[in-house]
């Protein structure tokens, strides 16, 4: 029996031994078994994956992104960085790999939450799920990775707080929870030392600046940047961080001084405070950081000096403090700075002269010197050695002097911007040379001169901006050398000649800016037929003849067309009316001739259009009514006829309606609008009106105008839901062929006019005027004085004076009265002339700008000009 169970045994311990083989490789395949279901899951899987099958189940170490222990033969790594995999991790079985140390997803386009399960992997040192469309919160489970050295989960769409309990894992090194929509944690539950590497960029972050990362002492690279921090910089982070190389906490609240300690972070390399609060002046200690390649202070709000300690930094590349109060002049030793590629003082109040030791910054690519006070000529020497320059840019300052020669070395130059300045002379040929050029702007200068042949070399250039100057001579057909070009701005120069007909060529410009010069002959025929996108065309205040381009607007994408004072003539282009972008529309001072009626259609965008003093013809089209941006529409000055459309009173932005002479106006409309002010008198003059003069709705005031009389035609008149006082003038029973009237809901007082027009009046006219009176309309009657008692009186007065008194006491009596009669005549006529002078000084005081405001103006005709509010 000891002998049988003997045998048992062994053949037991047999077994076991033949099963560990079969445990390995069981685990192995329970792996390649849990990617495959995964896999399965995937809404798109790369073609990389191809060798993750059941064909090739049992080589699941050769598989793409998988790498296995060389001991174990089991996972250790899955690396399926940048595969454009689209799925989720729901369905991923973490539980078999439990020797795995890396998993790396970065770069794809994985959703949905971070499991927790994720916790299970025990043996995990780089977890990496960086960019990707992870969302909800951070799971707690993470912390349970207590090996972790390298954890990103940077660029996803994270929200919540972050999770305190990631201070549990004691060895990482590298934390990256970037640019997602993360919250506050308890700072103070935080402790990480072991970290060398922190970012929490572009987060939700507010509050003060983490206590817990000034005693991460090994730290090299930290950002903070574009999250709402506040406070000041603690002092220990410029004490205990000494290990510190990039420094990133641009696009916060931080506020304070740049401390001086600043120096004592000897070891960084970048230093990105921009846009903030900072203050005070920029420490001279920053010169003993050697190493310093990149410095930006931009957009906060020192002041004083630029420090000459930078011109120490002999590594630096990058040099950003535009933006700030900086008022120096510009330090000799940044021309120390020889490996400066980068340079932005921009908007500051910087003045003086350049020094001559730029000239030493022969790498420099970018120089940005703009919105300062700078003053003097720009050295040839400067110029000459700055060839790597890409972009210059000096516009807003006192510059003076010519345009050096040298400008042409500066071969690789693309933006060069030096407008508004005080530069003379001519554009120097030498411009010619700068074949990359795709932006020039000399504009605001006192350049003269004419244009020189070697600008049209620049075949390259897009913006091209010369006005505000007095360049004088023609535009030559090599203008159409600029196949490039987009804008083109010569305003406000002194050119003269005809446009060539190459210009029609530039396919590519967008805007084009000649008003303000002397040309003249007409626009070519084709200009515009090429120009698909042409947005703004300006050739006012020229001497320009003969008719529009046809094709001007074949694009449809004009959105500001002026021509006004010139001698054009004809009618216009018939695609103005489909140009649905049009914002602003000046034609007024020229010869068109043609009909108006339908020029325009309905344009949503318009707001500005200028007609005036031109022979068109036809009537107002009631589309304008559909215009509801208007501000001003001015069509006097032509020989328009018809009815004014009550459409246009029905326009919510109108500030401007300048209509000119109407012989012909029968009616006008201009109720619910918010019209304020007097009604103008010269609306009496209106003859013409006939079936309707309707002004209720607004916000009048003052009387009725006594000139309404003459409207001897009108059949409907209106002003109801005003607030007009006074009397309705007696002159208004002239008003012979007045059928229907409403005066209701005014401040109205005093008796109705006599007349049969207001015989018969409905209450209804006259309703919420509590002080008128008078015979018709249901009002009550007039108060009346006791006449017959006061002559009664006088009577009995005179009964006891004559007999007592005598004819004494009568002359004296008489004598009095001729006194009493003087002195009360003088008083009347002080009356009436303070009432004069206070009638005049009414109708002279300007109307509230709150609210509308209008006026009519005569010019020999009935002339209408109605002036509405400013919107907003």
């Amino acid at each position: 029996m000891a002998a049988s169970q003997k045998l048992y045994l062994a053949l037991f311990h047999v077994l076991l031994l033949s099963l560990f083989p079969l445990k390995a490789k069981s685990s192995a395949r329970a792996q390649a078994e849990a990617l495959l279901q995964w896999k399965s899951t995937l809404s798109f899987s790369p073609p990389p994956l191809s060798s993750w099958s059941r064909s090739n189940l049992n080589n699941l170490c050769e598989w793409t992104a998988v790498s296995c222990s060389s001991t174990s033969r089991t996972v250790s790594q899955i690396n399926l960085r940048s595969l454009n995999i689209t799925g989720t991790l729901a369905h991923f079985n973490f539980t078999p790999f439990t020797d795995l140390t890396r998993f790396d997803i970065q770069s794809n386009n994985v959703n949905g939450a971070i499991p927790s399960a994720i916790g299970s992997l025990s043996k995990l040192t780089h977890l990496d799920l960086s960019v990707n469309l992870f969302e909800g919160s951070i799971p707690v489970e993470i912390s349970q990775l207590t090996e972790l050295q390298y954890l990103s989960l940077y660029s996803n769409n994270l929200n919540g707080i972050i999770p305190f309990q990631l201070a549990n894992l004691p060895k990482v090194r590298h934390l990256d929870l970037g640019a997602n929509y993360l919250e506050n944690p308890d700072w103070s539950k935080f402790s990480m030392p072991s970290l060398e590497y922190l970012s929490f960029f572009l987060n939700e972050l507010t509050a003060e600046f983490p206590h817990f990362i000034t005693n991460c002492r090994n730290l090299t690279f930290l950002d903070l940047s574009l999250n709402k921090f506040t406070g000041q910089i603690p002092e220990l982070v410029y004490t205990n961080l000494g290990k510190l190389e990039a420094l990133n906490l641009y696009n916060n609240l931080f506020q304070g001084p740049l401390s001086s300690n600043i120096s004592k972070l000897s070891n960084l390399k970048n230093i990105s405070l921009q846009n903030n609060l900072l203050s005070g002046q920029i420490p001279e200690s920053i010169g003993s950081i050697s190493g310093l390649q990149i410095f930006e202070l931009f957009s906060n709000s020192f002041q004083g000096n630029i420090p000459s300690s930078i011109g120490q930094l002999k590594h630096l590349e990058k040099l950003d403090l535009r933006m700030n109060a900086l008022n120096s002049t510009i330090p000799p030793e940044l021309g120390l700075c020889t490996n400066l590629t980068y340079l932005a003082l921009a908007d500051n109040q910087l003045s003086g002269e350049l020094p001559l030791s730029l000239s030493n910054l022969s790498k420099i690519a970018d120089m940005g010197l703009s919105e300062n006070s700078l003053s003097g000529e720009i050295s040839p020497t400067l110029i000459s050695n700055w060839t790597e320059l890409i972009s210059l840019q000096v516009q807003n300052n006192l510059f003076s002097g010519n345009i050096p020669p040298e400008i042409g070395k500066l071969t690789m130059l693309q933006y060069l911007f030096l407008y508004n300045n005080s530069f003379s002379g001519s554009i120097p040929p030498e411009i010619g040379n700068l074949k990359e050029l795709l932006s020039l702007d000399l504009s605001g200068n006192q350049l003269s001169g004419p244009l020189p042949p070697t600008l049209w070399n620049l075949t390259n250039v897009q913006t091209l901006n010369l006005f505000s100057n007095n360049i004088n001579g023609k535009i030559p057909p090599e203008v159409g050398n600029l196949t490039m070009l987009q804008i083109l701005d010569f305003n406000t120069n002194q050119l003269h000649g005809e446009l060539p007909q190459t210009i029609s060529n530039i396919a590519s410009l967008t805007s084009i800016n000649l008003f303000g010069n002397n040309l003249s002959g007409s626009i070519p025929s084709d200009f515009g037929k090429y120009m698909p996108s042409l947005a703004y065309a300006s050739f006012s205040n020229n001497s320009f003849s003969g008719e529009l381009p046809p094709e001007l607007c074949r694009g449809l994408s004009l959105q500001q067309f002026t021509v006004n004072s010139n001698s054009f003539t004809g009618s216009l282009p018939t695609c103005l009316r489909n140009c649905s972008e049009l914002t602003r529309v000046r034609l007024e001072e020229n010869r068109f001739t043609g009909n108006i009626t339908d020029a325009f259609g309905v344009l949503p965008n318009l707001v500005f259009v200028a007609l005036s003093d031109n022979q068109f013809i036809g009537e107002i089209s009631s589309d304008w009514g559909e215009c509801k941006n208007l501000t001003n529409l001015q069509m006097d000055g032509n020989r328009i006829s018809g009815e004014i459309p009550a459409e246009l009173g029905k326009l919510p932005r109108l500030r401007v309606l300048k209509l000119g002479s109407y012989e012909k106006l029968s009616s006008l409309d201009l109720s619910r609008n918010n019209l304020a002010g007097e009604i103008p008198f010269e609306l009496g003059n209106l003859n013409s009106l006939r079936y309707l003069l309707d002004l209720s709705s607004n916000s009048l005031s003052g009387a009725i105008p006594q000139n309404f009389g003459k409207l001897s035609r009108l059949e409907t008149l209106n002003v109801s839901h005003n607030h007009l006082s006074g009397r309705i003038p007696d002159s208004l029973s002239s008003m012979v062929s007045l059928s229907s009237f409403d005066f209701s809901y005014n401040e109205l007082t005093g008796p109705l006019p006599s007349g049969r027009v207001f015989k018969n009046a409905s209450a209804r006219s006259f309703a919420g005027n509590s002080g008128l009176c008078g015979e018709g309309g249901g009002l009550s009657q007039c108060p009346t004085t006791d006449s017959s008692k006061s002559k009664d009186n006088k009577k009995f007065l005179i009964g006891v004076i004559v007999p007592v008194c005598g004819l004494l006491v009568i002359a004296t009596i008489f004598a009095v009265l001729l006194c009493f009669r003087k002195t009360k005549l003088l008083d009347e006529e002080a009356k009436i002339a303070n009432n004069g002078e206070s009638s005049k000084s009414n109708s002279m005081a300007s109307t509230n700008y709150n609210s509308m405001r209008w006026a009519l103006l005569p010019c020999g005709c009935p002339s209408i000009k109605i002036i509405v509010p400013e919107y907003g």
